[in-house]
């Protein structure tokens, strides 16, 4: 009997896998720290400016997200007519990789990048090429070794996920004037937020300056709009226009908008999020590393913690922290076997953790 058949590739993409939902059960508290969701929620503003437009569901969405877009201008000095938004960075991840690769073309992202990459890449019959990191960071001579004729497309997180590692801004400006001007710098700057670094810029001045990059930022980490499914990208008018061009009509959703517009306004909120997370990812990888475990020095709202390859391994402390309502995200499907990632979450689950790697690691 035939049936309808995919295109060639697409039942070798390994499909995306997100953190472990918890399941609650009876007299047992469960913390979700899986997913890099912000402890602290949405701003109360951006609550009731969703709530202020329930009333007109059955109203489409302006097409073109012109509220949200002029908020962003505003916030980071931009034109509003350079800024696209879509339903997720993920989608406008996705609307790139359709704009911009075709089958036989390539494009490179780092071994433990984000899995969107991949997918987006080879979805459109694009080869996915994998640069080797250096210490769990994007290496640039390493990426531009990888460039061929084919290369068409380069994806950075920065700072990346799921290593919290970073790339220095002149390492970014380094990486672009080495690419072939044909080929598009995806710069995803999803944990921006969290950066304290000087050395550290998420991208917009080398997007203002060139053709040819663009950078991708989301409203679902320190926002706590992820389940609105919200992002933005700013880039050159002419690669804005290729990508509206593709774009649902309806992408952004009108409570999406206008929550996302008052989240990014409530900068009181966004710097009470940013100060506690730098001060509990600093404790954290200091009592963590005091337990004889590796952490991986982190810019975002979650640490890579390491467990030995034998004993005291890291499937064996999923299990026992599970089994307490910590639940953290195992990371095979990254490369990264004897790692958890841990998203920063409130102060008690932040310390429950700490105490249950410390009985982890002495046996009780």
């Amino acid at each position: 009997m035939s049936r309808p058949v995919p295109n060639p590739g697409i039942l070798d993409i390994a499909p995306y896998t997100p953190g472990k939902t918890p399941v609650a059960e009876p007299g047992r508290k469960v913390f979700k720290l899986s997913a890099n969701e912000t402890p602290f929620g949405p701003s109360p503003k951006a609550i009731e400016a969703f709530k202020q437009v329930a009333d007109h569901l059955e109203d489409y969405p302006e097409g073109t997200s012109r509220v949200l877009r002029e908020a962003i201008g505003r916030t980071f000095g931009l034109d509003p007519n350079r800024i696209i938004c879509g339903a997720g960075s993920d989608e406008i991840l996705n609307l790139l990789a359709h704009a911009y690769l075709s089958h036989g073309d390539e494009a490179i992202s780092t071994t433990h990048g984000f899995l969107v990459y991949p997918i987006a890449t080879m979805a459109v019959g694009a080869k996915n090429v994998v640069a080797a990191e250096k210490d769990l960071t994007a290496d640039v001579d390493t990426i531009l070794k990888a460039v061929t004729p084919r290369t068409k497309l380069v994806w950075l997180a920065n700072p990346n996920n799921p290593t919290g590692t970073y790339l220095p801004f002149d390492e970014v400006k380094r990486l672009r004037a080495g690419l072939p001007s044909h080929v598009l710098l995806v710069v995803d700057a999803a944990y921006c937020d969290y950066v304290s670094r000087n050395d550290y810029e998420m991208g917009i001045e080398l997007v203002a300056t060139t053709e040819n990059t663009v950078v991708t930022h989301t409203f679902s980490k320190i926002h706590g709009l992820a389940a609105l499914r919200i992002g933005w990208m700013f880039g050159p008018e002419h690669i804005i226009d290729a990508v509206n061009r593709i774009r649902g009509p309806f992408n952004v959703s009108t409570p999406a908008m206008y929550a996302a517009v008052a989240a990014i306004e409530d900068t009181a909120h966004q710097a009470m999020s940013k100060q506690f997370t730098e001060t509990w990812r600093n404790w954290l990888a200091e009592e963590i590393g005091k337990l004889g475990l590796k952490v991986t020095p982190s810019v975002a709202n979650f640490v890579l913690i390491h467990f030995p390859t034998e004993g005291k391994t890291s499937d064996a402390a999923d299990a026992f922290l599970t089994r307490r309502g910590l639940v953290l995200r195992g990371l095979k499907n990254y490369g990264l076997p004897h790692s958890l990632r841990m998203t920063i979450g409130t102060e008690e689950a932040n310390r429950l953790v700490v105490e249950g790697l410390r009985d982890f690691m002495a046996g009780r």
